[in-house]
């Protein structure tokens, strides 16, 4: 299998001297002046700054290493990331077409479904689906954007002429999290080695949560001239609360419980110490499911009764919009490129990885035949939860995997394992090359916009594909050269 590193232009070198990518030659002549000492010292003084403002990540149902709790430090990555400034052209053009069809398939599915009806996408696959709400069937939502925060996962690989292709692996259009990972990181090495940055031009990303607030605040209903913008978290103990906090910290915004709010005559208030306020706008990180009690789970405690009410009746904007979800469910995925040409007409500029859907009997017995060289992941699975990596299982694995792939194949789909690019990565036994994914962050408002970067996650242990936090994954920092 060839491999792509991002930095040396043959992937097995790590070592200086060795063939080096044109855009790393400052970085990698800088990094050959460096002391290992002095890279230990600044690794374990980043450690100490993360682990004092609380940055950190919870991993449920598992234990730290005294076996008390279950907060840890995302591990943080001395090396860089560094992307030229046309590759990020490029691919910013294609993360703009795809998340502005996959807004306007969203529309569809809940208006007129002209791409069921044009025989596109089988009916069953959207209505049938988990993440389908039929409670937002014939709503209006304000610009008819309905991801307005769209985290996009990428990937690059070696194609035929082995250079890396860059792929997108995985549409996340629920309550995308890891953006203050990217700020922090990148406040982080700005810190650590601020020579760096006046030998590169990299672009900036600080003002991230001043474009997030314009989109949150571009959604707000007509009838308010300046919107109250909050962020809707479940509390302390969901997995993201960092990023909650920080969000709306850095935005200015208050940080509300479902508790906190209430709703009165079709509109939604927050409690203060003033007495209520209105709210315009909530900046969700809660699931659909837990909402509002008196439409989706009437046991959750996490949300807001009567919200869809006053959702419906256009007086509060939820970002990202109730029933996004069926967009970003891993077997409508496969359909997005279609997406692209029959809403904008236009040819993708950013491949989706090659996938089989297990709902076909063709697919899945094609999966069923090629387990041990497949990655099979279920269509609503998160996290790197869920999901079987052909090549790093064991026989009894596959086995256990094959009978649950029969018992429900609509369940699953499976995708070849890409040799994912790798980047030069500090580890125990000093730098070697690891395997990364980038998860840029698209914002639609009245434009669709990005700060140029993204969190680059990268995998830890030798030889691993998954990247997730949850699986023990870490961050670099991502640089994209200005021209």
């Amino acid at each position: 299998m060839q491999r792509f590193d991002e930095m040396y232009s043959q992937a097995t070198a790590t070592q200086p001297g060795s063939p080096v990518r044109a855009h790393y030659k400052a970085y990698a002549d800088w990094l050959a002046g460096q002391s290992d000492s002095s890279m230990l010292a600044r690794r374990e003084e980043a450690e100490m700054i993360f682990r004092r403002v609380g940055i950190t990540f919870a991993v449920y149902g598992d234990k730290d290493e005294s076996g008390s709790g279950t907060e840890r430090l995302i591990p943080f990555d001395l090396i860089p990331r560094i992307i030229p400034a046309h590759e990020w052209q490029s691919m910013e053009k294609g993360l703009v077409q795809r998340v502005t069809a996959l807004n306007r398939f969203i529309h569809d599915v809940y208006h007129d479904q002209d791409i069921i009806k044009a025989g596109i996408i089988p009916a069953d696959q959207i209505l049938n689906n988990a993440q389908f709400r039929p409670e937002m069937m014939g709503v209006d939502v304000p610009h008819q954007i309905y991801s307005h925060i769209s985290g996009i996962d990428i990937v690059r690989a070696p194609n035929a002429q082995g250079e890396g292709e860059y792929y997108v692996l995985e549409d996340n259009l629920r309550v995308p999290s890891g953006v203050s990972y990217m700020l922090e990181d990148r406040k982080m090495m700005m810190r650590l080695f601020p020579e760096l940055f006046s030998r590169h031009r990299v672009a900036p990303v600080a003002h991230y949560p001043d474009l997030l607030l314009e989109t949150l605040r571009a959604s707000s209903p007509a009838s308010s001239a300046e919107p109250t913008v909050v962020v809707l978290t479940p509390g302390m103990y969901n997995s993201a609360y960092f990023e909650h906090a920080f969000l709306a910290q850095q935005m200015g915004v208050e940080l509300v419980e479902g508790q906190d709010l209430f709703v009165k005559d079709l509109f939604v208030y927050m409690r203060t110490t003033r007495g209520p306020k209105k709210v315009d706008v909530i900046y969700r990180r809660v699931d659909d499911d837990f909402l509002d009690p008196k439409v989706f789970r009437p046991t959750s405690t996490l949300g807001c009764a009567g919200l869809m009410d006053a959702y419906r009746a256009g007086n509060v904007a939820i970002c990202n919009a109730v029933g996004t979800g069926v967009a970003d469910d891993k077997s409508i995925y496969p359909y997005v490129p279609q997406m692209i040409e029959f809403y904008l007409g236009e040819k993708p500029i950013l491949n989706n990885v090659p996938t089989y859907m297990c709902r076909n009997p063709d697919d899945l017995a094609y999966t069923l035949a090629n387990l041990k060289d497949l990655v099979v992941k279920e269509v609503h699975g998160a996290g790197g939860y869920g999901m079987l990596v052909g090549p790093a299982s064991t026989k009894a694995e596959i086995e256990n995997f094959r009978a649950a792939l029969l018992a429900n194949p609509s369940g699953y789909i499976a995708q070849p394992t890409l040799s994912l690019s790798s980047c030069p990565t500090y580890v125990e036994s000093g730098v070697a090359p690891r395997h990364i994914d980038l998860r840029p962050f698209v914002l639609s408002g009245r434009t669709v916009q990005m700060v140029p970067g993204g969190l680059t996650r990268v995998a830890l242990k030798e030889g691993s594909l998954v990247v997730n936090s949850s699986q023990g994954g870490g961050t670099k920092d991502t640089w994209i050269l200005q021209a």
